[in-house]
């Protein structure tokens, strides 16, 4: 008889695979884009999307996945202290987006027309709302923050692409309790 995992090890072993991903592809897009388009006044940045996704499959689990999108960017850039302070605290401001996700309800913003693009848009909005309100708690001026929502515009781009494709793909934008009990379901059914 085979043994089952846990919830709670379901859990850890999907948040760490989503971890090693969102490492893997913002430490690819930052060396190419550092090599290719270092003239380039924009980045691009998967943080928005695969915090989204991870947002809807586990709540405020997400957090962490933001903040270490915000290392892993100023760690391949080569980014000060600040700059450390700045996207990994910043990120964080993503947080606000689940009590709002909760009280919608995961279901309805993954079946939602423009609901599931909305949400990672919200996302990511808050992290660069962040990003810039750290930067000004730093000293920064307020005019230069607004450097954080047009360098990142690209990065909106591709979340919203990568939400519209990866929300097709069964389980994989979807709250993970809801989508264990009705894989449970089908299996009982079939």
């Amino acid at each position: 008889m085979k043994k089952r995992i846990s919830f709670q090890e379901y859990r850890r072993i999907d948040l760490l695979l989503w971890a090693a991903m969102l490492m893997l592809f913002e430490t690819i897009i930052i060396k190419a884009s550092n090599s290719w388009f270092a003239d380039q006044p924009f980045t691009v940045s998967l943080a928005g999307a695969m915090t989204a996704i991870v947002y809807m499959r586990w709540g405020a689990w997400g957090g962490i996945h933001a903040a270490l999108s915000g290392f892993v960017f100023c760690l391949f850039s080569g980014g000060t202290v600040n700059q450390y302070i700045i996207y990994t605290a910043g990120n964080l401001f993503s947080l606000a987006s689940v009590p709002l996700l909760k009280r919608i309800g995961c279901e309805r913003v993954r079946e939602g027309q423009y609901l599931c693009l909305l949400f990672p848009a919200l996302v990511l909005f808050l992290m660069q709302t962040g990003r810039a309100a750290v930067a000004v708690v730093l000293g920064a001026e307020p005019a230069a923050a607004l450097g954080f929502y047009t360098t990142d515009a690209l990065s909106m781009l591709f979340t919203l692409v990568i939400i519209w494709i990866v929300h097709r793909l069964d389980g994989v934008y979807e709250e993970q309790r809801h989508y264990l009990l009705r894989i449970q379901e089908e299996e009982k059914n079939a």
